[in-house]
């Protein structure tokens, strides 16, 4: 079960964080996994430690916010490998200010590498997994979509988006055997949140406030981007599955 050999998967956001340890996990399942993100040596590194493992990858530096360069990557994937099976929209920034001290500018970048480069790369891809019949397309939410905190306004929207996002494309793109799902990942201990680790009034909280305890192990969220990849979710569709340790379901 969820073994995902032959299969193609290009993973954005993957140099570090919540999206190398999805690209990991897709790799041991037996995907050949392209990893982005924009910086090229980054990702070479990457790519060797994949490689020690005996892996199949590559790499694929690119903006996600550059729509061409997308467009160009998946398209080359596809006449490259013959076929392109799953994306995994992962990539993501972070801003904090108070709404009151928020620019417009840094509102309109986060929404853009959040949701709009998440809606270009799902066209595209849809583009190639349409006439195949066949394709996984899961996009990184957030549990802040689902229960918010202060002065991460662009981050709760832009999230709160790509779930809605998901929903309507499950929809539109399920006649085409194709699922759409996102992860909506809770407190993880990634670089993005070094700041807040690193903040022991917020740690303390995060501890307390989660029914498990912790934050979360980078190595609990690729498996469910391989469970979501696989035939055995073929019928799961639309959902956001929350891997959050309980944080949302507690009061």
């Amino acid at each position: 079960m969820f073994d995902l050999s032959g299969k193609v998967a290009l993973v954005t956001g993957a140099s570090r964080g919540l999206g190398w340890a999805m690209a990991q996990s897709l790799a041991f399942a037996g995907a050949h996994v392209i990893l982005n993100a924009r910086d090229e040596a980054a990702l070479k590194e990457r790519m060797k430690e994949l490689a020690a493992k005996g892996l199949k990858g590559e790499t694929a530096a690119f903006d996600v916010t550059d729509h061409a360069a997308g467009a160009e990557r998946i398209g080359a994937a596809a006449r490259k490998h013959g076929r392109f099976d799953i994306l995994v929209a992962n990539a993501g920034i972070q801003h904090r200010k108070a709404i009151t001290e928020f620019d417009a500018a840094d509102f309109e970048r986060v929404v853009a590498t959040n949701l709009t480069a998440v809606w270009a790369l799902a066209k595209e891809a849809a583009k190639v997994m349409i006439p195949a019949k066949r394709g996984r397309i899961i996009m990184t939410g957030s549990v802040s979509a689902i229960l918010a905190r202060p002065t991460i306004s662009a981050y709760v929207a832009s999230k709160g988006a790509v779930h809605a996002l998901t929903r309507e494309l499950a929809v539109e793109l399920a006649q085409h055997n194709i699922t759409v799902n996102s992860i909506a990942p809770g407190y993880f201990a990634t670089e993005m949140n070094t700041v807040l680790i690193q903040n022991k009034e917020f740690n303390d909280w995060v501890c307390k406030r989660t029914p498990a305890g912790r934050w979360g192990k980078l190595e609990e969220i690729g498996p469910v981007a391989v469970f979501l990849a696989s035939d055995e979710a073929s019928y799961v569709n639309g959902h956001v599955l929350v891997t959050d340790g309980a944080f949302s379901a507690a009061m």
